[in-house]
């Protein structure tokens, strides 16, 4: 969209929502916004665990640009919540739930990137955007996704 046309579309009188659908969005999004973090994390401890077998604060705090003060903190939060362990000298492990949420995770990250690549959107930029996205997107929306994939593929 040109910045002309942003602007006209910006300009037109905004209708708002009804009070308790505009309040579900928000509580939704803020609530997205907490478990993605969780998410993030059990996603890369999956990863490290799969690559190299271990998962050390250290990688995991590079790895998201995070102080390892942050990374531990989130670490514990994660045990708190029943997705990792973790051993003394030996790094991070997720429990069956934390190796659950990270396949669903991984899945729906997937999804959201293969959906923006069909849609004309450079890979690299796909798994940019994706990060975010994949947080915020609803089952409904990914089944959608799913089935325009499915049709896009079946009519190439």
């Amino acid at each position: 969209m040109t910045a002309k046309k942003l602007a006209a579309a910006t300009a037109a009188p905004v209708e708002m929502p009804d009070e308790a659908d505009q309040a579900l969005r928000f509580e939704k999004a803020r609530a997205a916004q907490a478990s993605a973090l969780l998410e993030d994390y059990v996603e890369l401890i999956d990863d490290l665990l799969a690559s190299g077998g271990e998962a050390r604060p250290t990688d995991i705090a590079r790895r998201l640009g995070v102080s390892h003060a942050t990374a531990i903190k989130s670490i514990a939060r994660l045990k708190r919540e029943g997705l990792a362990t973790s051993k003394l000298y030996r790094g991070v492990f997720l429990t069956p739930e934390g190796h659950s949420l990270a396949a669903r995770v991984r899945a729906r990250h997937r999804l959201v990137v293969d959906l923006l690549i069909a849609v004309g959107v450079p890979r690299q930029c796909a798994e940019l955007d994706a990060e975010g996205i994949e947080h915020h997107v609803s089952d409904a929306a990914l089944a959608a996704f799913a089935r325009f994939l499915k049709r896009h593929s079946t009519a190439s």
